[in-house]
C-alpha cells in the first residue's frame, strides 16, 4: 500500500496566562452574579495549556484527548470573554517554517483567544493527521480510524479556510493562509478516500466497487494537485508533495482499469478487459514516474501484467474479440465515501467547563444593557422625587414654614428650628462638611494621576512605535499604534469629561456651602447660638387662627408625603429581578436573545406600581403647594400689621436657617456620595490602566519579536558582504527596543506588577488601595457622573431642568453609578488588531 502524509504542527510559544486572565475575569465579572474567585480555575486552565500545546508533538493518540480539551475549554471561554479584551500575546510559529524565505511571516503574535482557539485547531487536524498517517493500514481497526481522522482533518481545515480572517482580523501566517487551508483540505480528503479504498480491499469488497472507490480517489487527488500547484500554497509545502499527488492521482486510475477489467472478465468481455488492463498498467507506471516511487502499487502492475498475458492468450486462441481503443471503454461511475465531517460541538468525551460559573458572553451583554436600562428608569424616578422635594422645600423656605407657626410670643426658638439645629450637630456640624470638602481635591487628584499614567504609557508606546517606523522604514509594517490605540483613547476622553464634570460638581458644592456657610455654623452652635442670632419677635407676637391652624395640618401633609417619598425611593433602589436565569432560558430554547423586550418586561413588572406611586405623589404636591399658598396667604392677612419691621427682620432670619439645614442635609448626602464615586473611580481607573498596561506589554512583546526577525535579517546580509568584502563592512548593529518596560530578560509584567503603575497616595501610613482592582461602580445616586451627551446617561427632561433652575438647592442633577461607563464593557476591544500587517 502507499504511504500517507501527515500535516505539520504549528510551534506554540510559553506565555503566562494567569495574570492577564485573572485581571480581566476579576474586571468583566466580579459582580453579584460572579462572586467567586476563579484563581484556582485559571491556574488549572494555564496548566492545561502548557500540557496540550507541546503533548502534540508526540503524536500519540492520548495526545489528541488533551488537545482535545484544552480546545473545548478555549472555546468555551472565548463564548463567555471578548476574545480581544484578552491581553495575552499568543504567539504561534508557521507550521511550514519557510516564511521568511518568500516574504509570508515565520510567525505571528496576536493578542485575541480568537487566535489561539484557530491556532490550536489547526494542529488538532494535524495532530489528528499525524495518528492517522502511523495507524497500521493493513488491520480493520487501524483502517477505520485513519480514514475517520482524515475526514475530520480535512472538516477543520475546511472551517477554518471559511473562517480564519475573520476570526484574527490579520493577514494571516502561510499555514493560514484561505488557499493553503483549502489544499490541505483537499489533500487530507483525497488520503480519506484512499483509505476507504484500501478498507474495501480489506473487506474484499466488489471489484465494480473498488473501481467506483478508486475512480473518486483519483478524482480528489486532482483537485488536490491543483489546489497545491497555486504559486501560494507549492512556495510553503513539502517539495515532495506534488510529485506524490500527481502519482497517486495517475495510479488510482490505473487501479480503477485494473478492478473494472476483473468485471469485464467476469462477464467474458475479454476485448474490453484487455483494453483496460493495458491501460491500468500504462497507468500504474506513470504513476511511479511522476511519485519517483518505483515500488508505488507494484503489487497491482505485477498482476495487472500477469491478468494480461492471461487474457491475450485466451483471446488469441479462443474468443478472438476487437480490443477497443482506451478512449472508447465505457466511463467508470464513481463513489465518494469521504467526506468533510463538521466540527462536533465538544471534541472531548469527559469535557468539564473549568468556568462554569462564568455566564456566556450573550447573558453577560443582555446582562448589563439591562442594569443600564434599570438604572435608567430608577435614576429617573428618583430624579423626580428629589427634585420635587426639593422645589417643595424650597416654597416653604420662601413662606417662612413651619417656622413661621411655631413663632409665638411664648417661645423665643421655634420647636422645628431647635429640632435642625439638634440635627446638624448630630451629623458633625459644620466641621463635618468642611473636613469632606477638603478631601475633594485629594481624591481628585488621585484618579487624574492615574489616568495621566494610562495616557502616558499609551504616548510613550506610540513614539517608541513611530521612532522605529521612521528607522526601519517600510521593514516596520505592524499596524501603527495610533490605529490600534484609538479605542483607548477615546475612553481617556470620556473619562476626562467624567473627571471634569466632578471638578464642577466640586465647585458647585463648594459655593453652596459658602452660600450657607453662617447659617449651617448658627445650627451647628446650638440652640443658644441660634436664639442669639434671631432678632426679638416684637411685642405683638403671633395670634393662632383659623388659617394658621390649617397650615399646621397642612405642614403635617407635607412630612407624611416626604416620609412616602423614603420609602418608595428605597423600594426602588432595592427592587431586583433574577433576569440571569431568564437570558439563559432564552438563550438555551432560541440560541438567542431578545433583550429589549423581556428588558422592558421585566421592568414593567417589577417598577410598574412604583412608577404609578411617583406620579401620584408629584401630583398631591401640586395640590398641597396650592392648599398651602392660599393658606399662608389667609394668615398673612390676619397677621398684618403686628411686629412692624422687627418681625420682618426675624421672618429673614428664620428663612435663612431653614434655608441652611436643607442645604446642609443635601451637601452631606452629595459629599458622601461623591467621595464614594471618586473611590470607585478610582478602581475603575485601575482596571483601565491595567488593561492599557497589558496592552503596551503584549505590542512590546511584539516589537521584540519583529526587531529579533529585523536584527537576524540584517545580521545575515551583515555577513554575507563581510564574506565579500572583509574591509568595507562593520559588525551588524545591535538594535534595543525603545519605549519598553525593560529588556526581555528583567521583564516587569507578568512576574511582578509593572513599575509604571502609579502610587495614588503619598504617605505611607494611609493604606494603598489594590493595584489591580477591576470593580464596577455600584447602583446607586452619583452627582458626579453627569455627562451630557455621554452613552447610556439618561439625560434631564426640559420640565426637570426648569424645575433645577428654579430651585436655589440643586446644586446639580443625580445620576446613578451604573450609568458611568464602566471598563470593560460590551463590544469593548483592547486590542483590535484589524489591520494588521504582514511582517517581513
Amino acid at each position: 500500500m502507499a504511504e500517507v502524509v501527515a500535516l505539520p504542527l504549528k510551534k506554540p510559544s510559553d506565555v503566562d496566562v494567569v495574570k492577564p486572565l485573572g485581571n480581566l475575569i476579576s474586571a468583566t465579572f466580579s459582580t453579584a452574579d460572579n462572586p467567586e474567585d476563579y484563581s484556582s480555575q485559571i491556574q488549572e486552565f494555564s496548566k492545561l495549556r502548557n500540557h496540550a500545546i507541546w503533548k502534540a508533538f508526540e503524536k500519540y493518540e492520548s495526545s489528541l484527548e488533551v488537545i482535545y480539551r484544552y480546545y473545548d475549554q478555549l472555546h468555551a471561554l472565548e463564548a463567555k470573554i471578548p476574545p480581544t479584551d484578552v491581553q495575552i500575546p499568543f504567539k504561534w510559529k508557521d507550521a511550514f517554517n519557510k516564511g521568511s524565505l518568500f516574504g509570508g511571516r515565520v510567525s505571528l503574535t496576536i493578542s485575541s483567544l480568537s487566535f489561539e482557539r484557530v491556532c490550536v485547531l489547526y494542529n488538532i487536524a494535524a495532530l489528528q493527521s499525524a495518528v492517522a498517517a502511523n495507524q497500521s493500514l493493513e488491520t480493520n481497526e487501524g483502517l477505520k480510524l485513519a480514514a475517520k481522522l482524515f475526514q475530520q482533518s480535512a472538516g477543520i481545515l475546511l472551517h477554518l479556510k471559511n473562517t480564519v480572517i475573520g476570526a484574527i482580523q490579520v493577514e494571516p501566517t502561510p499555514d493560514l493562509n484561505p488557499e493553503t487551508l483549502h489544499a490541505l483540505s483537499s489533500f487530507m480528503l483525497a488520503q480519506a478516500q484512499e483509505v476507504f479504498v484500501y478498507k474495501a480491499m480489506f473487506d474484499r469488497m466488489k471489484e465494480a466497487v473498488i473501481a467506483k472507490l478508486c475512480i473518486q480517489c483519483s478524482e480528489f487527488y486532482a483537485e488536490a494537485m491543483m489546489m497545491l500547484q497555486k504559486d501560494s500554497v507549492r512556495q510553503i509545502i513539502d517539495k515532495n508533495w506534488i510529485p506524490l499527488v500527481a502519482g497517486k492521482q495517475a495510479a488510482f486510475i490505473g487501479l480503477a482499469q485494473y478492478f473494472q477489467s476483473i468485471v469485464c472478465k467476469g462477464n467474458k468481455e475479454i476485448g474490453e478487459e484487455i483494453a483496460r488492463l493495458q491501460t491500468a498498467i500504462e497507468l500504474l507506471k506513470s504513476g511511479q514516474q511522476r511519485s519517483s516511487r518505483t515500488n508505488l502499487f507494484q503489487d497491482y502492475v505485477t498482476k495487472a501484467e500477469r491478468a494480461l498475458a492471461d487474457a491475450n492468450k485466451d483471446n488469441d486462441f479462443i474468443y478472438h474479440d476487437r480490443i477497443p481503443d482506451s478512449k472508447h471503454l465505457p466511463v467508470i461511475q464513481k463513489a465518494a465515501l469521504a467526506k468533510p465531517l463538521p466540527i462536533p460541538e465538544h471534541f472531548s468525551t469527559n469535557f468539564t467547563d473549568l468556568f462554569a460559573g462564568l455566564v456566556p458572553m450573550p447573558v453577560h451583554q443582555a446582562l448589563a444593557a439591562y442594569e443600564v436600562r434599570k438604572a435608567e428608569l430608577v435614576n429617573r424616578e428618583i430624579n423626580e422625587l428629589r427634585a420635587a422635594t426639593q422645589f417643595l422645600n424650597g416654597v416653604l423656605a420662601s413662606l417662612n414654614l413651619p417656622a413661621a407657626l411655631e413663632d409665638t410670643s411664648g417661645e423665643v426658638v421655634p420647636q422645628s428650628l431647635v429640632e435642625k439645629s439638634v440635627g446638624v450637630s448630630s451629623m458633625g456640624g459644620l466641621s463635618k462638611l468642611d473636613s469632606m470638602i477638603s478631601e475633594l481635591p485629594e481624591l481628585l487628584q488621585r484618579n487624574t494621576d492615574i489616568l495621566n499614567e494610562a495616557e502616558r504609557m499609551l504616548t510613550e508606546e506610540e513614539a517608541s512605535d513611530n521612532q522605529l517606523k521612521e528607522q526601519f522604514k517600510q521593514k516596520w509594517n505592524r499596524t501603527p499604534s495610533a490605529k490600534l490605540t484609538e479605542t483607548f483613547k477615546s475612553n481617556i476622553a470620556k473619562y476626562r469629561e467624567i473627571i471634569n464634570t466632578a471638578i464642577n460638581a466640586d465647585k458647585m458644592i463648594r459655593d453652596k456651602f459658602e452660600a450657607h456657610k453662617r447659617g449651617m455654623g448658627l445650627l451647628s452652635g446650638g440652640v443658644e447660638s441660634v436664639k442669639t442670632s434671631l432678632p426679638h419677635p416684637g411685642s405683638g407676637g403671633t395670634q393662632d387662627t383659623d388659617a394658621s391652624r390649617l397650615l399646621r395640618g397642612l405642614m403635617d401633609e407635607v412630612e407624611t408625603l416626604k416620609a412616602e417619598r423614603d420609602t418608595i425611593e428605597g423600594e426602588l433602589k432595592s427592587a431586583t429581578t433574577d433576569m440571569k436565569e431568564k437570558f439563559l432560558m432564552s438563550l438555551a430554547d432560541h440560541g438567542s436573545i431578545n433583550e429589549t423586550a423581556m428588558s422592558t418586561e421585566a421592568l414593567g413588572r417589577s417598577y410598574g406600581s412604583l412608577q404609578q406611586q411617583v406620579k401620584e405623589s408629584l401630583s398631591r404636591q401640586q395640590t398641597l403647594l396650592a392648599r398651602i399658598q392660599e393658606a399662608n396667604n389667609e394668615m398673612i392677612q390676619e397677621r398684618s400689621g403686628s411686629g412692624g419691621s422687627s418681625r420682618q427682620e426675624r421672618d429673614v432670619a428664620l428663612k435663612e436657617l431653614a434655608a441652611a439645614y436643607d442645604a446642609y442635609v443635601d451637601l452631606q448626602r452629595h459629599l458622601t456620595e461623591g467621595t464614594t464615586f471618586y473611590n470607585d473611580l478610582t478602581s475603575v481607573l485601575l482596571a483601565f490602566q491595567n488593561k492599557v498596561s497589558d496592552f503596551c506589554f503584549a505590542r512590546k512583546t511584539e516589537k521584540e519579536e519583529l526587531m529579533k526577525d529585523l536584527t537576524q535579517d540584517l545580521s545575515r546580509g551583515a555577513s554575507d558582504s563581510a564574506k565579500k568584502e572583509p574591509p568595507a563592512r562593520p559588525p551588524p548593529p545591535q538594535f534595543t527596543p525603545t519605549g519598553s518596560v525593560g529588556s526581555s530578560a528583567t521583564l516587569p509584567y507578568p512576574l511582578q506588577q509593572p513599575q509604571i503603575m502609579p502610587m495614588p497616595y503619598a504617605q505611607p501610613s494611609v493604606a494603598p488601595y489594590p493595584a489591580y482592582a477591576a470593580c464596577t461602580l455600584p447602583t446607586g445616586y452619583n452627582p458626579y457622573a453627569t455627562i451630557a451627551g455621554y452613552p447610556h446617561h439618561p439625560q434631564p427632561s426640559q420640565q426637570q431642568q426648569q424645575q433645577q433652575q428654579q430651585q436655589p438647592y440643586a446644586a446639580y442633577p443625580h445620576q446613578p453609578y451604573t450609568v458611568y461607563p464602566t471598563y470593560p464593557g460590551p463590544g469593548y476591544q483592547n486590542y483590535p488588531y484589524q489591520e494588521h500587517k504582514p511582517m517581513p
